[in-house]
């Protein structure tokens, strides 16, 4: 995506990366979808504005928690090279400052699910982490368990590592905080989640250092980012409906696709699904109507 006036560093599966000075960068939210690593052709209409929406409204959350990267998300309050794409930009991209980035994953698991779930089964553990036997596939776990994992490329799978290869990257004192923060990050997560008959999961956080602060950025407990069922759906030994693109993972599935690229088309009715999937989360998570995020 091309945008006037503004440098382009970098296309995502999701997100374009723009800079718009020294210290700031501009993250924009597309409405492409992808599934196991491969863009789908066919975009989900308004998803890249329910990402954001999400994003702003955790940050606002995690006020006192965590500092975070974003500057605002209002483009008319962005520079004029901004403002000149509103109509584009509107609803979907933060001005954000700039951060050295982490090179993890900072993921928190609640539940066992997911790649956790495969490796527990094969060696009872979860990233190295041990576990209590007998447990089942989307149990509760003891307590939440912080598992890095490495940055991929794109097009790659992120790979979990142990905790003490962070340390051994970063230096205790530095990994030691990205653990307390990506937990209580969870934990605050988790709790008003719950207050709204949803249980997260899990959460796949990134963080960025600037003048010795670590400040959380990117995406925050989107349902890209995150594992949100609802409550009463949850039945430990079977993985209940997420709030994410479930739907569109199952139509690719189901057409025989290899997992390989390009990626199948998406039809009308998987699309207007997912995008019904991820208005919900946003609505039910923040008590707020996406309608007024598209009318700010």
């Amino acid at each position: 995506m091309e945008l006037e006036g503004l440098t382009h560093l970098r296309s995502g599966k999701v997100r374009e990366l723009y800079a718009v000075d020294d210290e700031h960068l501009l993250l924009v939210a597309t409405d492409r979808v992808s599934t196991y690593d491969c863009v789908h052709p066919t975009p989900v209409p308004d998803k890249g504005r329910v990402l954001t929406a999400m994003s702003v409204f955790w940050f606002e959350q995690l006020d006192g928690v965590v500092d975070n990267h974003l500057v605002t998300a209002d483009v008319d309050a962005m520079p004029a090279a901004v403002r000149a794409h509103r109509e584009v930009l509107h609803g979907r991209t933060m001005l954000c400052r700039r951060v050295e980035v982490v090179p993890f994953e900072c993921v928190v698991r609640g539940h066992l699910a997911g790649s956790g779930w495969v490796e527990y089964q094969r060696d009872g553990t979860v990233c190295g982490e041990p576990l209590p036997d007998g447990l089942v596939e989307a149990d509760r776990l003891p307590s939440p368990v912080f598992t890095p994992a490495t940055k991929a490329a794109d097009g790659e799978h992120d790979e979990n590592v142990p905790f003490s290869a962070m340390v051994d990257a970063l230096g205790e004192e530095l990994a030691g905080r990205l653990r307390e923060l990506s937990l209580a990050v969870y934990a605050h997560g988790r709790d008003h989640a719950a207050q709204r008959g949803i249980i997260l999961a899990d959460t796949k956080l990134e963080f960025g250092l600037l003048d010795g602060r670590v400040l959380l950025a990117d995406e925050v407990m989107t349902p890209d980012s995150s594992r949100w069922w609802p409550a009463d759906a949850w039945r430990p030994g079977s993985t209940p409906p997420s709030y994410d693109k479930q739907f569109v993972r199952d139509h690719a599935t189901g057409t025989g696709w290899d997992r390989t690229p390009p990626a199948p088309a998406l039809p009308d009715d998987v699309v207007a699904a997912t995008r019904a999937r991820y208005v919900e989360a946003y609505e039910r998570l923040t008590g707020r109507p996406f309608d007024a995020w598209l009318d700010g």
